[in-house]
């Protein structure tokens, strides 16, 4: 089965699209959509750091996407600019220091398409188990994590005062993010990556009855928007990462065919989470 490059970019893509979609939830809960598209872009910076030094590409994109969270956390305590506006600093900051830090290697040559759009054919049968350990690791940590990062995004003060210690959870889920952002570059490229934490996990607010409900569903409909573009880019010719989000956005839409019975009404208010949240509390 791992012999065939159409089944391992599968599964690779399944895997990614398993622990995508649970923190794409909490990306919407929190409002920090412009979180992923920063951390993607600083990946730039760590494969020009990778090329200058020939350390490891997922180190070196983790390592710079976990300063990037660092820098933000710190920057958000100390500066009186809002998260949205320091997010976009760093964002394009990243991404043109990555670019001309590249400019400064003539002698490397640099296939910036796959780096921006991803090539999930080429994933190996090493590639597979690095994306399927490094799956496990953060489901696990997510696991372990999600009373109080679940507890903190509903009203952090009340957490605190709980013992939940929420930031030290939200530094945990940056840094969570850094490393799947890492994982994740190889499949659907550096500017695809938000579009599979965030369009699956919208996709999944449709039919949530409850915060663990809709990361379950936001995994379900990555995989299936992950196995479905593959095989739109197989039928159709055209390439894999963003036919992955086209499909993705092909469910999202379905989702929103009227569908009474299936409808925000129904439940979403009153099915109790772990930290005694709800979806409409995460989302005021």
């Amino acid at each position: 089965m791992f012999d065939d490059f159409f089944m391992r970019a599968i599964l690779a893509g399944i895997g990614i699209a398993l622990i995508a979609g649970p923190l794409g939830c909490f990306v919407i809960w929190r409002r920090m959509a412009y979180l992923g598209d920063t951390m993607a872009h600083s990946a730039l910076l760590g494969i020009a750091l990778s090329l200058a030094f020939g350390w490891s590409t997922l180190i070196s994109v983790f390592m710079i996407s976990g300063l990037v969270s660092l820098a933000l956390v710190m920057l958000q305590r100390r500066n009186g600019l809002s998260t949205d506006a320091l997010l976009g600093i760093l964002s394009h900051a990243t991404l043109a220091i990555g670019l001309v830090s590249l400019a400064f290697m003539p002698n490397v040559r640099v296939d910036l398409l796959g780096y921006l759009f991803g090539d999930i054919l080429a994933v190996s049968t090493t590639d597979l188990a690095v994306i399927w350990g490094g799956v496990m690791v953060v489901a696990l940590v997510l696991a372990l994590l999600w009373r109080p990062l679940l507890a903190g995004t509903v009203n952090a003060e009340l957490a605190a005062a709980e013992g939940e210690r929420p930031e030290r959870a939200r530094l945990a889920f940056m840094v969570l993010m850094a490393f799947v952002i890492a994982i994740a570059m190889k499949i659907v490229g550096i500017l695809l990556i938000t579009a599979m934490l965030i369009i699956p996990a919208a996709t999944a607010r449709r039919f949530a009855t409850s915060p663990e409900i809709m990361a379950l569903l936001a995994a379900l409909f990555g995989a299936a928007a992950s196995t479905g573009g593959l095989y739109l880019s197989l039928g159709f010719d055209t390439p894999s990462g963003p036919s992955i989000v086209v499909a993705a956005l092909g469910l999202f839409l379905i989702a929103l065919l009227p569908l009474p019975q299936l409808g925000r009404g129904r439940g979403q208010a009153e099915a109790p989470a772990a930290a005694g949240a709800t979806i409409a509390e995460l989302e005021q």
